[in-house]
């Protein structure tokens, strides 16, 4: 028996109707429409994270080293593990609440911050391996769990035409419709973007793949060409490398990667020893982290296996606790060498697009994360408007959810359309989700079929009242930790 052989049989290849090669391009594909994570993960974090003795580009470096270890260890466990096509990596948003809120914000060390997201994924394992998270998931309304593909499909859209400019902001309506005659980026999107539909539509093989790249090196050629200045189509700092300091710079630049993050795995083991000194604080930020991860993590998973058509009739994903124990592990992994909660990707919807339907997809992934790693400083020569026409293309594609919903039911479409229109508008997966679960026992009391809601949807329903009305209560100052 050969390696291909025994790879099929290990994964299940024949189970899930897939093929070597349709796994590898899976994985490919999800990689690239995820890696952003590698520059804009530290991007974020950087602006929290200071190190004595370390300049902002070497602790700029630690924490992408940091990032793409801890999205392999994940990616690992969910390829090994639980044997699904799922990528995963530092969460956006999650990060953003890290630095931005509880840092900055809060004054909270990021030693301890990162202490709290190491609790946070220690009780994910616990919760995972007794089967809670699981319970809880299982308890969501199926509306909810129906909605949510359709929900994360606006949500990806939304966030791929913005990148691409073809949504901007305006001050009297929020967005308006991009003017490609002026932006650069618009216009390549749009050409890119229709060549992408029409590889899609004609069954090619590869073809968000196919999208990602030629943009990208379109991008690049008309910018070497003299077309565009510099920064629009192509990042301006790698342009001024490669032009101005040839293959010479490129290895120099390479060579001196700060790969030791040890700094940020002994500011770990510190922030443990801090935890004492403001214990409300620690307790207020665990909880944050931990409920919005939550539901953050259940959507995104239902969401994706949604489109790969791994869910039952109840809208409940077969052996979910494995899933769930790739990001708890992780999170763990994360925090402890120094970076923010660990997530599966909505862009793994990319990948099962594709065709991606095992864990070697996400072995492909974890291991271009691995190869990342000898070029951290070169993957911002990536456009990330580039990469964002996979969001755009398989956005469209989880709209196909909405067939699974009776829209004539008042519980059904009152708390799916909650579901799917707060996502976007709200840019939170788990804002969505609570927006579904809050509605549907209502809804279905006022109907007269309060007996279909169970003891526990109930619960799930005043837990998400009670954790929004402590939040706006803080938000508006009228508590203070």
């Amino acid at each position: 028996m050969g390696v291909s052989e025994r790879i099929a049989e290990y994964f299940g290849f024949d189970e899930y109707d897939t093929d070597l090669e349709t796994e590898a391009i899976s994985g490919l594909t999800t990689f690239l429409a995820m890696s952003y994570i590698i520059v804009v993960n530290p991007a974020i974090l950087s602006e929290a994270i200071e190190i004595e003795g370390y300049g902002s580009g070497e602790v700029f470096q630690m924490i992408a080293v940091a990032t793409i270890l801890a999205s392999i260890v994940g990616t690992l466990v969910m390829a090994f593990w639980a044997n699904r096509p799922f990528g995963l990596a530092p969460g956006m948003g999650l990060n953003a609440f890290f630095a931005f809120t509880v840092v900055i914000g809060l004054g909270v060390p990021w030693e301890v911050a990162l202490a709290a997201v190491f609790v946070e994924g220690i009780v994910f394992i616990a919760l995972t391996a007794v089967g809670a998270r699981r319970y809880v998931i299982e308890l969501f309304p199926e509306p909810v769990k129906f909605a949510v593909g359709a929900g994360i499909g606006v949500y990806l859209l939304f966030l791929g035409l913005q990148e691409m400019q073809l949504v901007v902001a305006d001050p009297e309506t929020l967005v308006y419709l991009g003017n490609v005659a002026t932006s650069p980026v618009a216009a390549l999107s749009i050409v890119g973007l229709a060549v992408t539909f029409a590889l899609h539509a004609r069954g090619v093989r590869g073809a968000i793949v196919a999208g990602i790249v030629s943009t990208a090196v379109a991008g690049w050629l008309l910018t070497l060409a003299g077309v565009v200045a510099p920064g629009s189509l192509a990042p301006e700092n790698e342009y001024e490398l490669f032009t101005n300091e040839g293959l010479g710079g490129v290895l120099e630049l390479l060579a001196a990667v700060q790969y030791d993050f040890t700094p940020l795995v002994y500011g770990f083991v510190d922030g443990l020893g801090m935890v004492t000194e403001d214990p409300l604080v620690f307790a207020l930020v665990v909880f944050t982290f931990f409920f919005v991860d939550f539901f953050d993590t259940a959507g995104t998973l239902i969401g994706v296996s949604q489109i790969g058509g791994f869910l039952d009739e109840e809208g409940n994903l077969p052996e979910m606790e494995k899933p769930l124990m790739a990001d708890a592990v992780g999170t763990t992994v994360g925090a402890m060498i120094g970076t923010s909660t660990v997530t599966t990707f909505i862009e793994s919807s990319a990948g099962l697009e594709e065709g991606g339907r095992t864990g070697f997809t996400a072995f492909v992934v974890a291991g271009l994360f691995t190869l990342s790693l000898l070029i951290v400083p070169l993957m911002a020569a990536i456009p990330q408007y580039a990469t964002y026409l996979a969001l755009v293309v398989v956005g469209i594609i989880m709209l196909q959810g909405v067939t699974d919903i009776d829209w004539q039911d008042p519980a059904w479409s009152i708390s799916a359309g909650l579901t799917i229109t707060i996502m976007p508008l709200t840019a939170s997966i788990a804002n969505g989700l609570a927006a579904g679960i809050m509605s549907y026992p209502l809804i279905k009391t006022s109907t007269g079929e309060r007996e279909d809601v169970s003891p526990g949807q109930w619960a799930l329903a005043v837990a998400f009242v009670l954790y929004f009305g402590a939040y706006f209560a803080t938000d508006a100052g009228m508590l203070a930790f």
